[in-house]
C-alpha cells in the first residue's frame, strides 16, 4: 500500500483525533513525572479531592468545556492548561501530517510514511510535555531530552539525513550551551550559568536538524526568550520564579537541617553546582527564565517550516 492509497481528509480526522488523545496523556506526564509519580498508576483522578474521573468526563478539551472548568466531584477549579495541552497536542498531530507526511511523494509506501509521522509525533509530544514542565519546575527530564536525541539518531535514515550529519549535529548542539555557559562560566563564577538541561535539549536538536538547524535553534530562541522577557517588563510584569522551585528550594532547606553533618556537606557541594540552588540576585539582568520554552518553540519552527525553506527565508531577509 501507499501514502496516495488513503484520503488525506480521513487521514487529518485521524491525526487530529490521535493528538487531542495524547494531548490528554501529556497533562498526565505534566503533572506527575516532576513529582517523581508514576504516570500509569494511580488512574486520572481529580488533583484537589482524588476522586477518579470517569471516562466521558475525560474526553479532551470538550470534557473541561462541558464541566465549565470545575471538578465534577468537588467543584474545583481545573486549570486551563489541561484544554490548552490537549488542543495543542491535536493541532501539532495535524501539523506533522500536513507538512511532513502529506509533503511525501504519492508513492511513497504506507509503512515509511506511518514511522515518519510516528517519529516526528512522539518528538513534538516529549518537547510540549518538557515545555510545560520546565515553564513550571525549570528543568528538563531527561527522559525527553536523551530519549529524543535517540531518536533523532535512530530516525535519520528515514528522515534523508546522513547518520554522520545528525550525530555531528547532536555534539555541537550540546557543546553550543555547555561551553560557554556550563564549563567556561563555571571555571570564572564557581557555578554553571545555565542548566545543563538545555545543553541536552541542543543536544536534541542538533540529532533532528544538524549544525544549521542548532545554530538556528539557539539564536531563534534567545531572540523570542529575549523578546518575551521585554513584553513582560513593558507590560508591567515582574520575571519571577516559579512557584514550584520556590518550594522546592524551601523543601531542600528544610532537609538539610536534619541532616548530619557529613550528609549535609555532601548535598551542599551537589547544591554548589544546582544554578537553582539559591534565591535568584535583585536586578532585571538577574532574572531568571525558563529557557527551554523557547528552544523547543525555535526547534517546533525549524522542524515544521522545514530547515530548507526557512534557512532560505533568512538569506532572502
Amino acid at each position: 500500500m501507499f501514502l496516495a492509497d488513503f484520503p488525506p481528509v480521513a487521514l487529518r480526522i485521524f491525526a487530529a483525533l490521535l493528538g487531542l488523545v495524547w494531548g490528554s496523556f501529556l497533562n498526565v506526564v505534566i503533572y506527575r513525572v516532576p513529582r517523581e509519580m508514576s504516570i500509569v498508576r494511580p488512574p486520572s483522578h481529580c488533583p484537589s479531592c482524588s476522586a477518579p474521573i470517569v471516562a466521558y468526563r475525560n474526553v479532551p478539551v470538550f470534557g473541561w468545556l462541558a464541566l465549565r472548568g470545575r471538578a465534577a466531584c468537588c467543584g474545583a477549579r481545573i486549570s486551563a492548561r489541561y484544554p490548552l495541552v490537549e488542543a495543542i497536542g491535536g493541532i501539532l498531530s495535524l501539523a506533522v501530517l500536513e507538512t511532513l507526511v502529506l509533503s511525501l511523494p504519492p508513492g511513497t509506501p504506507a509503512l515509511h510514511a506511518l514511522m515518519v509521522y510516528v517519529a516526528h509525533f512522539a518528538l513534538v509530544l516529549g518537547l510540549v510535555a518538557a515545555a510545560f514542565i520546565d515553564l513550571e519546575h525549570m528543568i528538563v527530564p531527561d527522559a525527553v531530552s536523551l530519549g529524543g536525541t535517540l531518536l533523532g539518531l535512530a530516525t535519520s535514515p528515514i528522515r534523508d539525513m546522513p547518520w554522520v550529519d545528525s550525530l555531528l549535529g547532536a555534539a555541537v548542539g550540546f557543546a553550543l550551551v555547555w561551553l560557554p555557559f556550563d564549563f567556561l562560566y563555571s571555571k570564572l563564577r564557581g557555578k554553571p550559568g545555565m542548566g545543563r538541561g538545555d545543553a541536552k535539549l541542543m543536544m536534541l536538536a542538533g540529532a533532528w536538524l544538524g549544525v544549521p538547524g542548532a545554530l538556528f535553534v539557539l539564536g531563534a530562541g534567545a531572540i523570542q526568550g529575549t523578546v518575551a522577557a521585554f513584553a513582560m517588563i513593558l507590560f508591567g510584569k515582574t520575571i519571577e520564579e516559579p512557584e514550584a522551585v520556590k518550594r522546592e528550594r524551601e523543601d531542600v532547606r528544610r532537609e538539610l537541617e536534619q541532616m548530619s553533618e557529613e550528609e549535609r556537606a555532601e548535598v551542599l557541594r551537589e547544591l554548589a553546582l544546582d544554578p537553582l540552588a539559591d534565591e535568584p540576585e535583585e536586578g532585571i539582568g538577574k532574572a531568571r527564565i525558563a529557557f527551554g520554552p523557547f528552544l523547543i518553540l525555535a526547534i517546533l519552527e525549524c522542524l515544521l517550516l522545514g530547515r530548507e525553506r526557512l534557512f532560505e527565508w533568512l538569506r532572502i531577509a
